[in-house]
């Protein structure tokens, strides 16, 4: 990050690096010059039509010595990315609903945020970008999130029928271990490193002033009680494409349903990772049941580690604890946590995940607070972050939450609010950028966006929100 200078050693055409953790080679199409300051330099002109090649090439400091793309092969070599890019959307290009060249973009980018060597998916490729500029709200996204990656395989199958989820699963098991404990990590390095440590880099700037930029996330060993239902509930979507499953597969989907059954009714941070006080977040509950319920239903693929008559009975207590609990008189909808009276987002999964109908009077009352009291400019937030109200441990605020505003989207078209849910995703979509991308969250004060970019939260919602409109309308036709 700026803090080692490296040596460079001149070499045909280009250079290597020495010094620090990271090894690169350079190639260059021209002559390269080396200062006093040890810096590869190179002064050339092109004329129209012309191209220069030019390549790096990364190596961990025990990988062999990397070796940079010659230059005049790069043109080839980016022709060949273009080309397995479009192959590969050839292959997948199953999405006929509304908004089809938007899905496709948006399963494009989810695509590339698999790392090809071991199956991780990250939430974002960036660090540090604010969610408020000049504020203290940022984040290193480039992780694989449990939460983050499992959405990601869902919306693919969505998008593409991917073939991702053997990979992504492979991946969890053996990060995991092969086994659940007490404290499923939440999120793992794209190696399937545990510890990710957060530290500030006090050298940076930050974006427009944005202090201070954070590497590794202090999340990483938090108490998140949602990620065994999100996982489940991705490796019950792929049920079929997944085969007969391995027997350590099958003990550690069983793990999963046992854990998310025995630790329901305890408090934890939240899928917003909030750095205040535990307490027992409504959506976190919600996904244990979603944990119990694809388990029970996943039962004939796993064996003798099945347990489906514990499971339905321990999912049923957990539904009627939601219900009872997790309303709130005072606001007529489902609140952040039990007992509150907070509001929070994440309740508009209730639908998504098929706890309750969005047709639920419940629901539809749900639905209209957050619409009513949780948004700006029609865009939704996740929380109010009030001191001493859903406080999340952070000073300021943050935009609105792309993700939960296509949730949004999706309760109103399950509701049948058809031509208010594609009013709102037009809205959604207008705010990417000239590439089709969009961030974390928009700023409704100046129509930027803000937060790591692009989101796969928010591509992810695109998606589910543009298949949740198709089938609204097909039912409707």
């Amino acid at each position: 990050y700026g803090l080692v200078k490296p040596l460079f050693r001149m070499e045909d055409l280009g250079g290597r690096t020495f010094g620090g953790p990271n090894r690169i080679a350079v190639r260059v199409g021209v002559r390269m010059e080396l200062d006093d300051d040890a810096t590869m330099a190179a002064t050339f002109r092109v004329a129209a039509g012309e191209q220069v090649g030019f390549s790096l090439r990364w190596a961990a400091p025990d990988d062999p010595a990397p070796v940079a793309c010659p230059p005049d092969e790069v043109a080839a070599r980016l022709q060949d990315t273009v080309d397995a890019w479009r192959s590969w959307e050839g292959e997948h290009d199953v999405y006929e609903g509304p908004r089809r060249e938007l899905v496709k973009l948006s399963a494009r980018v989810l695509k590339g945020l698999t790392y090809r060597p071991t199956g991780a998916i990250v939430a974002a490729p960036t660090a540090g970008l604010p969610e408020t500029e000049g504020g203290e709200r940022n984040w290193d996204y480039r992780y694989a999130w449990v939460r983050d990656a499992s959405l990601t395989v869902e919306a693919l199958y969505i998008g593409t029928c991917s073939d991702e989820a053997g990979e992504f699963v492979s991946f969890m098991t053996s990060s995991a271990g092969g086994r659940v404990d007490e404290h499923l990590q939440i999120m793992y390095g794209i190696d399937g490193r545990h510890d990710l440590a957060e530290r500030e880099l006090d050298h940076l700037r930050g974006w427009r002033d944005s202090r201070p930029v954070r590497v590794g996330n202090g999340a990483w060993n938090q108490t998140q009680l949602d990620v065994y239902g999100e996982l489940l509930d991705a490796i019950y979507l792929y049920r079929e494409a997944l085969g007969d499953l391995h027997p350590e597969i099958q003990r550690f989907v069983a793990d999963l349903a046992d854990v998310a059954g025995r630790r329901w009714n305890e408090r934890d941070a939240g899928m917003w990772e909030m750095r205040g006080e535990h307490q027992h977040h409504l959506s976190s509950k919600m996904f244990c049941w979603v944990a119990l319920d694809r388990a029970v239903q996943l039962a004939p693929k796993l064996g003798g580690y099945a347990k489906p008559d514990e499971w339905a009975a321990e999912r049923d207590r957990l539904r009627e604890a939601i219900l009872e609990r997790g309303w709130s008189e005072k606001r007529q909808a489902f609140a952040q946590a039990f007992d509150s009276d907070e509001l929070d987002a994440a309740a508009l999964l209730m639908p998504i995940v098929g706890f309750l109908p969005a047709t639920d009077p419940r629901m539809r009352s749900t639905i209209e607070a957050i619409a009513r009291d949780l948004t700006e400019d029609g865009l939704v937030l996740r929380y109010r972050n009030e001191e001493g109200v859903n406080a999340d441990g952070l000073v300021g605020e943050e935009g609105t939450f792309v993700l939960c505003s296509f949730w949004l989207v999706s309760c109103l078209a399950q509701a049948g609010e058809i031509d208010r849910a594609a009013a709102l995703f037009d809205q959604l979509v207008g705010y990417a950028s000239d590439l089709g991308l969009l961030a974390e969250e928009v700023d409704t004060h100046n129509g930027e966006l803000l937060g790591n970019y692009p989101q796969a939260f928010s591509h992810i919602g695109l998606i589910v929100a543009a298949s949740h409109l198709d089938k609204a309308r097909s039912a409707r036709a």
